[in-house]
C-alpha cells in the first residue's frame, strides 16, 4: 500500500477542516466562501503549474466524468449549506458523513475493492468516534423544515459518494492535475448562478480570508483528496477522512475557546484510532 497516499489523504482532510475558520473570519455567505474556494483553488493550481512549467495538463479537455465531478463537488458543498438551514448542523453533517462508509460498500460491490471485517469496523468505529463529537446531538423539531433539511443532506450525501467514486474510477491516464484544476473550475461555475446579486461589500480583510479558503481547502485540500483517491483503496480514503472533523473541533478549540467535554475527546480518540490502525495493516498487510 502506499505511504505517500495515507499521508497526502491525512493532509487533504486537515486542509479541508480549516473551511469552517475562513468562513467564519471572511464573514461571507456560505455560498459566496465556496466560490472563492473553488475558483480562487484552480487560480492557485494554475500557477503551480506555471510555475513547474506543466501548463500542458490543463491544456486536454479531461471528459465527462470529471466534468460530473466537478458538478458533485459544488453540489454537496451547497446541498450541505441548503440542509443547515432546515434542520439542525448535527442531522445535517451526521447524514453527510454517511458518505465514506456507502462509497466503500459501493467500491466493494461494483469496484472490486474487496472490504473484510476489519475494514468494515475501522470505518464503522470512526463513524461512532464521530457521532460522540456531535455528542449525540440528532434531533427534530418542525417536521417539515427537518424533512426538507434531511432531503438537502441526503442530496448533499449523495455529491459527496459521487464525488469519491467517480475520483476512483476516472481513467488513470488524465493526470491529477488535470483532474483537480477542472473539477475546481467547473464547481465555481455551478456556484456562480447561486451568488449573483449577493456579493457583499469587500475589504482587505476579507478579501485574504477569502484567498486563504482558496490556497488551503481550495487548491491544497483538493489536489490532496484527488491524489490520495488515485492512490488508495476507497475504505482507506474513507477511514481516513474523518480526521477532517477531528482537526475542525480542535480549531474551534484553538482559535474560538470553543470547549471540548469527555465524549466529544473519546470520539476524536477513537477516530484516530482507527484511522491508526487503518494505515498500519494498509502499509504492512499485502
Amino acid at each position: 500500500m502506499n505511504l505517500g497516499g495515507i499521508i497526502i489523504a491525512i493532509v487533504a482532510a486537515l486542509c479541508m477542516g480549516t473551511m469552517g475558520v475562513f468562513s467564519r473570519k471572511a464573514g461571507f455567505t456560505a455560498e459566496v466562501i465556496t466560490f472563492f474556494r473553488l475558483f480562487i483553488g484552480s487560480l492557485f493550481l494554475l500557477i503551480f503549474l506555471s510555475a513547474k512549467g506543466d501548463l500542458r495538463y490543463i491544456r486536454t479537455w479531461p471528459g465527462w466524468l470529471v466534468s460530473l465531478n466537478g458538478l458533485l463537488l459544488a453540489g454537496f458543498i451547497i446541498f450541505y449549506v441548503q440542509a443547515m438551514n432546515y434542520t439542525t448542523m448535527a442531522n445535517a453533517i451526521m447524514v453527510l458523513y454517511l458518505s465514506p462508509l456507502i462509497a466503500s460498500l459501493i467500491a466493494h460491490f461494483f469496484l472490486g475493492e474487496r472490504l473484510n471485517l476489519t475494514s468494515v469496523s475501522l470505518i464503522c468505529g470512526s463513524l461512532f468516534g464521530f457521532a460522540m463529537m456531535l455528542n449525540f446531538q440528532l434531533g427534530f423539531g418542525n417536521e417539515s423544515n427537518d424533512i426538507l433539511g434531511m432531503t438537502y443532506a441526503l442530496l448533499g450525501l449523495c455529491c459527496y459518494t459521487g464525488f469519491i467514486i467517480i475520483n476512483r474510477i476516472i481513467d488513470i491516464n488524465i493526470h491529477v492535475y488535470t483532474r483537480t484544476y477542472y473539477q475546481l473550475l467547473i464547481g465555481a461555475l455551478c456556484v456562480i448562478p447561486f451568488i449573483l446579486g449577493h456579493f457583499p461589500p469587500f475589504s482587505i480583510s476579507n478579501i485574504m480570508w477569502a484567498t486563504g479558503a482558496g490556497l488551503i481547502p481550495g487548491f491544497l485540500g483538493i489536489l490532496c483528496a484527488v491524489i490520495a483517491l488515485s492512490k488508495l483503496p476507497t475504505a482507506t480514503f474513507g477511514t481516513l477522512a474523518y480526521f477532517e472533523p477531528i482537526f475542525v473541533i480542535f480549531l474551534g478549540w484553538a482559535l474560538f475557546g470553543e470547549g471540548l467535554n469527555a465524549i466529544q475527546i473519546t470520539g476524536c480518540i477513537i477516530i484516530l484510532g482507527c484511522g491508526a490502525i487503518k494505515g498500519y495493516l494498509a502499509t504492512n498487510i499485502k
